[in-house]
């Protein structure tokens, strides 16, 4: 015994002083990351590591600079924990945070040694860029059943992650910034866990979709990832314009607009300084003013959509979707009471503006349940969601491999509490397909949506393998009904691109 652990000793000591990271012997509990050992939980399905520092804390002078190199450490860390919520408001689903210390990392993998490296797929939370953790989305299916290591990461938020002063370098970026540095994480340490740095997919739903968008987009992300799935983020994702009744621009801000914003919240400060002093709680008041990433940065020099429609992107195999109803769920928070049939033309009026709203009056007509919330949550999901992910495939798909897919399972369990009943019910909902792709403890499914969730996950893990989710074009995913999808009629793009 006294010889093999001087055996084990010493060929720790050798992979440590050729800077070679290298599993322990043993049930691979301990891996050897580039800054330090830690140690995860082992069962029989798979190894989880948590709580992995990717940059040195966002705190004191780092508060509103790029991510930091982490301070390498001794001895044997512990990652059988999960990473911390980063500051964030109360919202939807979440609580309060006061966290700044936040940039760290999830590491799930099957058990056992892997005969070759495994495709790594990076999973960017959403949350509308002000809520969301990387603990939320545990990830044994999409690991265990495709034989794969899937890493989930942090990122600043809101006031933390996008404010920007004048002057401040990165301004209304960090949040990007941060995602990359996960990103140089895998790259140096994908094999201590099985991994191929070489094979890594890039993926998120909603604020995660709209990152990867901007991944897509930075010079600074190339050769970080060798695939992309964009899930309920497409590029040219459109947000009510406060300066046109009705009108619509694209999600992302110039540089300036948010540095001048950052310039008027001074809370009793006067310049940057005085901020990088004020507690969490107090920036927090301005959290949701900064939900939107900047572009004319060093790492996110233009908009992803005008990036997405001049070429200007990495060039990888992409797979991009959403689902089939993404705006019950909004059109229920933002008109929890019920809408009369005749108040239709009225409440189009103001949604759409006059003239439009009385053409989507007339292509979504009534549909005699005596609530037109539904009529204008289909209108909303065709003209922000689903008609922009068909310009982000046909934009992309120009000059690289492009597959796309329509969530359409109707009775998805619901993962948000306190919603209001709603015509029709949610039905494919803004992030209902997440349940099939991660567990979620007390959401059970059905044994139809259980098949579902398998023919999901197994399709996530071939793209991530291969760049081919196993089928061309659209398809649609629905229990009984799995085949391709005839997306622009349905969502009616024709008439949302005349326009």
């Amino acid at each position: 015994m006294a010889r093999i652990a001087t055996v084990a000793t010493a060929a720790a000591m050798a992979f440590a002083v050729l800077g070679v990271p290298a599993a322990s012997a043993g049930d691979g509990s301990v891996v050897r990351t580039d800054k330090g050992a830690v140690r995860g939980t082992v069962t029989q399905q798979a190894r989880t590591f948590g709580n992995i520092p990717f940059a040195a804390a966002p705190v004191g002078e780092n508060r509103w600079r790029d991510p930091q190199p982490v301070t390498p450490w001794q001895g044997v860390r512990d990652a059988t924990g999960v990473s911390p919520r980063c500051a964030q408001a109360a919202g939807l689903g979440e609580t309060e945070s006061t966290v700044e210390d936040c940039l760290y990392l999830n590491v799930t993998t099957p058990a056992g040694t892997a005969r070759t490296p495994r495709p790594v797929l990076v999973w960017i939370h959403g949350g509308g860029f002000i809520n969301g953790s990387a603990a939320g989305y545990d990830a044994r299916w999409l690991a265990t059943k495709n034989d794969a290591v899937v890493v989930t990461v942090n990122y600043r938020l809101g006031v933390f992650g996008f404010f920007g002063y004048p002057g401040l370098p990165g301004s209304g970026a960090f949040g990007i910034a941060d995602q990359q540095a996960a990103l140089r994480w895998v790259r140096r340490n994908a094999r201590a866990f099985g991994g191929d740095p070489r094979n890594v997919t890039l993926a998120g739903e909603s604020a995660g979709g709209l990152s990867v968008c901007a991944q897509l987009a930075s010079p600074a992300a190339a050769g970080l990832f060798a695939r992309a799935v964009i899930q309920s983020g497409p590029c040219g994702l459109s947000v009510p314009d406060p300066a046109v009744q009705g009108g619509l621009e694209t999600f992302w801000r110039p540089r300036a607009d948010v540095e001048k914003d950052g310039a008027a919240l001074s809370p009793g400060c006067s310049d940057l300084a005085c901020l990088r002093e004020l507690s969490p709680d107090r920036l927090l008041a301005a959290h949701t003013a900064f939900a939107r990433p900047a572009f004319g940065t060093a790492v996110l020099p233009i908009s992803p959509h005008v990036a997405q429609n001049t070429g200007r992107t990495h060039r990888v195999p992409t797979l991009v979707g959403t689902t089939h109803d993404e705006m019950t769920l909004y059109a229920g928070l933002i008109y929890p009471a019920p809408i009369l049939d005749g108040e239709y033309v009225t409440k189009a009026g103001s949604v759409f503006g006059e003239d439009l709203g009385a053409q989507v009056v007339a292509r979504y007509p009534l549909n005699g349940n005596g609530d037109v919330r539904d009529e204008l949550a289909a209108a909303m999901t065709d003209r922000s969601w689903a008609c922009p992910a068909h310009e982000t495939r046909q934009q992309l798909g120009r000059r690289m491999p492009v597959t796309g897919y329509d969530f359409a399972q109707p009775d998805m369990p619901m993962i948000f509490d306190g919603l209001p009943e709603f015509p029709g019910g949610y039905r494919a909902y803004h992030a209902s397909e997440l349940p099939l792709l991660f567990e979620f403890p007390g959401l059970p499914l059905t044994a139809e949506q259980r098949e579902l969730s398998d023919y999901v996950v197994t399709a996530w893990g071939r793209f991530a393998r291969t760049g081919d989710p196993g089928w061309r074009g659209v398809q649609s995913l629905k229990a009984g009904g799995v085949g391709p999808a005839d997306f622009v009629k349905d969502h009616k793009c024709g008439f949302w691109g005349s326009l």
